[in-house]
């Protein structure tokens, strides 16, 4: 990978935050360009950079300020309204599904908990820059599962007539975290029309990002996991 992957760190832990920056400094495809220690004065900080950072990692459990809550769901909803280029990669100790499936639902792009191997959290920061999302099997059943519990009663969903067939091959190759290259590869057809396909379904499907068509991937029984 030639050029760098500027990335921004949102942890309160001054250790921890340290010991994230030493991981990836250790790369020469990363850079550190941005640092926050609250939730609070994230945007505010971003209006302010020369370099802004492509992917951002932000803890989830942020301090309070006066009383008040800024914490990564917070961060998450004001990245994506103020700068939905930013790609944003959640770092919790909380291996809860109700939190993976919620900050997935709300723009972010990957959740990882943060005891995770290094070699996964890179290869995460590597794969929502490239492809958009980072979606791990961890993820995709907290998404599922929660996606049950709203629908107890109902049966398999039928697929949306709105897509075409070529539509939903792509979206399932998409949910298998495949690149536009190998999506291209595999269909026979050209990567210029694969990112058609993909622009068609944001938009047939209101999803926010590619993690969002996993969202509804999941909804619409097109994909299941075990």
């Amino acid at each position: 990978m030639s050029q760098k992957i500027n990335i921004g760190l949102v942890e309160d832990q001054f250790l921890f935050r340290e010991g994230m920056k030493a991981i990836l400094s250790s790369y020469d495809e990363f850079e550190v360009v941005f640092e926050s220690e609250d939730g609070f004065s994230v945007i505010d900080k971003l209006a302010k950079c020369e370099v802004r950072p492509d992917v951002l990692l932000v803890d989830l459990s942020l301090p309070q300020i006066g009383g008040n809550d800024f914490d990564g769901i917070d961060v998450t909803d004001a990245v994506v309204e103020n700068y939905p280029e930013i790609k944003i990669l959640i770092l919790s100790v909380h291996d809860d599904d109700a939190f993976i499936a919620e900050l997935i639902e709300r723009g972010a792009h990957g959740y990882l908990i943060k005891d995770s191997d290094p070699n996964e959290v890179t290869e995460a920061i590597k794969s929502v820059y490239t492809k958009g999302s980072y979606i791990n099997h961890r993820t995709l059943l907290a998404i599922q599962k929660k996606m049950n519990q709203k629908h107890k009663t109902s049966t398999r969903k039928s697929l949306d007539e709105a897509l075409t067939k070529r539509e939903i091959d792509v979206l399932r190759l998409v949910c298998q975290q495949k690149t536009t290259g190998e999506i291209a590869e595999e269909l026979f057809i050209s990567t210029k029309t694969v990112d058609g396909h993909r622009n068609n379904l944001l938009q047939k499907t209101h999803s926010r990002n590619v993690a969002g068509l996993v969202l509804y991937a999941l909804k619409k029984g097109l994909i299941e996991v075990s």
